[in-house]
């Protein structure tokens, strides 16, 4: 169909430019190559007849779709400003550029072996959703790069809802508010976002997975930094003398429930996670990641830690173990059960779209998950992309025509049941 086709030459054209961002650069955004999609995307906002849109100084593009609902109707002026957010970075740890998208129509529901490195197969064994895909059309990259989905995928329909509007513009909406953000992957997506700027009263990022899907729920999170101080001396003479931190370190972390690690838990479990080691053998320190959806869960994790350094120091006399916490976000849930129309409006417009709404927790964060602590409530739609953050990346070109449709639906939703 057109309107497809259009949708996926405007996803093509985005994945193709290089946004990768970076985990250990200190500026913001922390790549300005992020900046090169971000200059187009508000020449495409414009385009689309949002003419206020521009990028300000940290690489944050916002613009405005002002309302067309006409004076007498029921909803004049009662429909709040509704935000939709998408963000331009691909994961840090896998290469973003020259990506050449594949497209594959007509699946035939079998292995799909990707040109650019045949050694790189997305096998329907291993991926049980492509079972639903059969004929459906499916972008992937050539397998020597990521594809770029999360969250171009989401960028792109955005694109395609303003385009709608463009060109349809009798159907009615309220006021929507577009922002396109830098360095969501590395966690600093919202680092200097001002929402009173934004000034939408509810939000809904479109960077969710497969279809249909709708998460309000995020994982507690916070970073936890150990650091362990020993004793070097020359190793020839070193009995009795020396206190390998590199040996401390490396027992706190053995010390550690191994059933609570992100390879052995799914679900609602909560995990610890050592992302970081570095040092010697006077000092070694470690980052850990901990994880849990619940405050509570979140704490016990913690106190596990503190338990294990407590050990090492009993083990081994003289050395130092310190265990400092830092928070990092919290379940966006405890908020947005304090809205639940943002999420049951949502929920309708994706039963519109003709499908079953999938309630689930994300095993991770999102800007929204930050930005509902920030005073705008942020649930996450899907896009449809599939195994993020590899090069065995995939989406059904349908079931972004979906995610298009039912922001389409929720917009509608907003206007039927907002009344003065």
């Amino acid at each position: 169909m057109p309107d497809r086709e259009s949708l996926l030459d405007r996803f093509c054209r985005y994945v193709r430019i290089d946004t990768q961002s970076s985990d250990t650069s200190p500026s913001y955004p922390s790549t300005e190559k992020q900046k090169d999609l971000l200059r187009i995307l508000v020449d495409d906002l414009k385009a689309a007849g949002l003419a206020d849109a521009e990028m300000d100084q940290f690489g944050y593009v916002m613009a405005t779709l002002p309302p067309n609902i006409p004076p007498g109707h029921p909803a004049f002026g009662a429909v709040p400003a509704i935000g939709l957010l998408g963000h331009v970075d691909t994961y840090h740890e896998v290469s973003g550029a020259n990506v050449k998208p594949q497209v594959h129509r007509h699946y035939d529901g079998g292995d799909i072996v990707l040109p650019g490195d045949p050694s790189v197969v997305i096998r329907a064994t291993e991926e049980p959703a492509l079972a639903a895909c059969k004929g459906l059309t499916i972008i992937t990259a050539d397998g020597t790069t990521l594809l770029g989905a999360d969250d171009k995928a989401g960028v792109a329909e955005i694109l395609e809802v303003l385009w709608r509007y463009h060109e349809d513009p009798a159907r009615l909406h309220g006021p929507i508010r577009v922002a396109f953000t830098p360095d969501e992957e590395v966690g600093r997506g919202t680092e200097h976002f001002d929402v009173r700027r934004f000034g939408a009263t509810y939000a809904y990022t479109v960077d969710g997975s497969g279809v249909a899907e709708l998460e309000s729920e995020t994982f507690c999170a916070d970073t936890a930094f150990v650091t362990v101080s020993g004793a070097d001396t020359h190793p020839g003479y070193a009995k009795g003398k020396m206190i390998n931190a590199v040996r401390v370190l490396s027992d706190v972390i053995m010390a550690l429930p191994q059933h609570r690690t992100p390879e052995t838990t799914e679900g609602r479990e909560g995990y610890l996670h050592p992302i970081n080691v570095s040092g010697n053998v006077s000092e070694t320190k470690a980052q850990f990641l901990v994880r849990d959806f619940a405050e509570d869960g979140l704490h016990e994790l913690e106190a596990t830690l503190t338990s294990a350094a407590a050990w090492a120091e009993r083990k081994y006399p003289g050395a130092r173990v310190h265990v400092e916490v830092k928070e990092s976000y919290r379940n966006m849930r405890y908020v947005l059960d304090q809205h639940p129309l943002v999420t049951e409006y949502a929920e309708e417009a994706i039963r519109r779209a003709g499908l079953t709404p999938k309630r689930s927790s994300i095993r991770g964060g999102t800007d929204g998950a930050r930005l509902t602590f920030m005073g705008v409530p942020t649930p996450n739609l899907f896009d449809g992309s599939m195994n993020f953050h590899g090069k065995k990346e995939w989406v059904p070109l349908e079931w972004m025509h979906s995610a298009v449709e039912t922001i389409l639906h929720m917009f509608d939703v907003w206007v039927e049941k907002s009344r003065n």
